[in-house]
């Protein structure tokens, strides 16, 4: 309320000073006596126009009339007079705004920009593809049984051939035993057989059955050798052991996965590309493969094969590339990002992708032309110009110019969405768009 009540006794203040002002100007400047001559002139012309006006045959036919008609006539003529003056300043209105922003031109936009140059582009194939084991198995066993013990530790490397899970074969090493007791005997026989039937002791019958049987105990031991082994779990490839989930005392069944056993080095990348790359990619070419894992690392390789058919869904070649792994680094089942250098370096334009305003019927880029005018700072005006372009291949931020701009030209990078031919443009380059080859994500 006080702050009411000063505002009010303010406005009052001033509005007393402007009326003592005005009538100490008024006194000045003899307002008065201009006021009575304008008045006695504007008299006297009311007082011509009216002479005029009673002498006219319009007056006289007026006046003639009955003094309804009269009114009703002169009220509709004063209705369509007030009309047409606000027709008549609607259109004085419109015209002049008109004139006004036809006068003031288009308004400046503030724009940044960069030179057109020349930069060495390496041209590749990009894709993302899937890691993949030189040889990788999930390891199971062929029958079931209790667990004896388990030599190895979870993520340990192990040799081709070496033990991993030995199951319970004291039943099956004693049959065996068995059986080769009994083949030994078989042969023995066999073998006693045969000297008889040299000296026609035993009919060839006899010597049949005998070698027969002999044969027979000779299979059933080879079998339960096999049963045996298979009472052996043992690697069958060299490589790094997964997690050993599995304790002696536990009962598996034939099937159950019990662990995983992955090659690493060297080590598989699966990335497809389009089929318009076919002619691009071949057997031993480099490939730079990088991994989220491993930001600042790059691992090299080479193609190893090419599928001979395009996927009909997708009309995308399966490629499969050899990657050296001594650290054992990469682990199957990474996501990777792989680089095909395809050709020798080039010198092209480069332009940051926002630069470009990519369109249906073309893309375009706004180029600063200078007006051969001065602005306020005494600095040579610039002008918005739209021009066509062709484009290339893309690296990071970067898209790669074939036809359009010329080299030194200066390009509109941000800030062209609000330009047309001949806007005024006013550049300021203290925050410029991306522009590397090889971006990294921010943290």
């Amino acid at each position: 309320m006080k702050l009411l009540e000063t505002i009010k006794n303010k406005v009052i203040a001033i509005v007393l000073a402007l009326w003592a002002w005005m009538k100490f100007r008024a006194v000045e400047w003899k307002l008065r006596e201009r006021l009575i001559t304008l008045w006695e002139k504007a008299k006297a012309f009311y007082a011509r126009m009216g002479q005029k006006w009673r002498s006219t045959k319009i007056y006289a036919k007026l006046m003639a009339m009955e003094p309804l008609p009269r009114r009703m006539t002169i009220m509709l003529c004063g209705v369509f007079l007030l009309l047409g003056l606000i027709f008549a300043f609607n259109q004085f209105k419109t015209f002049m705004i008109k004139h006004f922003i036809s006068g003031m031109g288009l308004p400046p936009a503030t724009v940044s920009t960069m030179v057109v140059a020349t930069s060495e582009w390496q041209p590749k194939l990009t894709s993302v593809g899937n890691v993949r084991a030189f040889r990788g198995v999930e390891l199971s066993t062929e029958i079931g049984g209790l667990v004896l013990t388990v030599p190895i530790k979870s993520g340990q490397d192990v040799k081709e051939g070496e033990l991993l899970i030995k199951l319970n074969d004291a039943s099956d090493v004693a049959q065996l035993k068995s059986l080769k007791a009994m083949a030994d005997l078989a042969k023995v026989i066999n073998e006693r057989d045969r000297q008889q039937l040299a000296i026609q002791a035993i009919s060839k019958n006899v010597f049949d059955t005998s070698a027969a049987d002999a044969n027979s105990k000779q299979a059933q031991v080879e079998s339960q050798t096999a049963l045996v082994a298979k009472k052996n779990l043992k690697a069958p490839f060299s490589g790094r052991v997964g997690i050993v989930s599995i304790n002696p005392g536990q009962y598996v069944n034939p099937g159950d996965k019990l662990l995983t056993l992955q090659t690493l080095d060297p080590i598989f990348v699966d990335f497809n590309l389009p089929q318009n790359n076919a002619e691009q990619i071949q057997v031993g070419q480099k490939v730079v493969v990088t991994t989220d894992a491993f930001k600042d690392v790059s691992f090299t390789g080479k193609i190893t094969a090419v599928s001979p058919k395009v996927d009909t869904n997708t009309r995308n070649i399966q490629v499969e590339a050899q990657i050296a792994n001594p650290d054992k680094k990469i682990l199957p089942g990474m996501f990777a990002n792989v680089n095909i250098q395809v050709g020798e370096q080039a010198k092209l334009l480069t332009l940051p992708q926002t630069a470009v305003t990519y369109n249906p019927y073309g893309s375009t880029v706004f180029v600063a032309k200078p007006t051969g005018k001065k602005d306020k700072q005494g600095k040579p005006a610039l002008e918005a110009q739209q021009v066509f372009v062709t484009t290339g291949a893309t690296r990071g931020d970067q898209v790669a110019i074939l036809k359009g701009v010329e080299e030194g030209a200066t390009v509109v990078t941000s800030g062209q969405l609000k330009l047309k031919n001949g806007t005024p443009l006013i550049i300021n380059n203290t925050v410029q768009p991306a522009n590397s080859p090889d971006p990294k994500p921010q943290e």
